[in-house]
């Protein structure tokens, strides 16, 4: 497993850009260095699509900025409105973390109330008119009370995705998120990713699938961050 590193959380100041800085940034998995000494900084606005070969560790970097794995060395330094994680960052990952025991409807008020149950975005409208609406976007219109048990893995991944449309973080990190998705379904997502970018917000994401209705985004590669060669004496 990984290392333990340190993640910073820092306030910004009013003058000051949002944004997210990963410093010196290494970690080793099982005896391999999947990257070593990325430096990258994200401000408001930023669309990123982190690529590289399977097992290169994209997910594990998400994982290790979130702070649920910590890395060999480096620092992940963030500068928030909010010192608090909740507030600042959606994170959507290859697991749709719904609760089958709830219907699609419950499942998404669940993590509107998570996040203080407010939109700005859809200010006007009543909570569940947003939630409904969000649930029609991502092709679920009309599965409001159905169980999630009884909806498909590509259904579950819908009800995930619809998060992307009531949330007010201005963090997103997506692991694969047109995974089991249409091609008309892919293109809605885009646009909604690039909408948040317009309104300040920063997104990574992970996907195998060229971005078609985003005309601006960076890569961040991590085959550009090999680990050193090994000298011999």
């Amino acid at each position: 497993m990984c290392l333990p590193g340190s993640v910073t959380l820092a306030a910004a100041e009013n003058n000051q850009q949002q944004g997210l800085s990963l410093v010196n940034l290494t970690c080793e998995r099982d005896e391999r260095v999947l990257f070593a000494s990325l430096n990258a900084d994200f401000f408001a606005g930023d669309i990123v699509q982190v690529t590289g070969a399977n097992g290169r560790g994209k997910t594990t970097l998400l994982k290790i900025i979130i702070g649920t794995l910590p890395a060999t060395r480096g620092e992940v330094s963030w500068r928030l409105n909010s010192a608090s994680l909740r507030e600042n960052l959606l994170y959507l990952g290859h697991h749709p973390a719904v609760n089958l025991s709830l219907t699609a409807l419950e499942n998404l008020s669940w993590y509107f109330g998570l996040n203080g149950r407010k939109s700005l975005i859809h200010d006007n409208l009543p909570d569940r008119d947003i939630l409904t609406s969000a649930l029609a976007s991502v092709g679920l219109g009309g599965y409001e009370d159905v169980l999630c048990s009884q909806m498909s893995a590509g259904q579950h991944r819908r009800v995930a995705l619809a998060r992307l449309y009531i949330s007010e973080a201005p963090l997103w990190l997506l692991d694969e998120p047109f995974t089991a998705i249409d091609r008309a379904g892919v293109a809605e997502l885009e646009g909604v990713v690039a909408q948040h970018a317009a309104r300040g917000g920063i997104v990574l994401l992970t996907t195998h699938q060229p971005l078609q209705a985003i005309s601006h985004f960076r890569v961040l590669d991590l085959a550009d961050f090999p680990p050193a060669p090994v000298e011999v004496a």
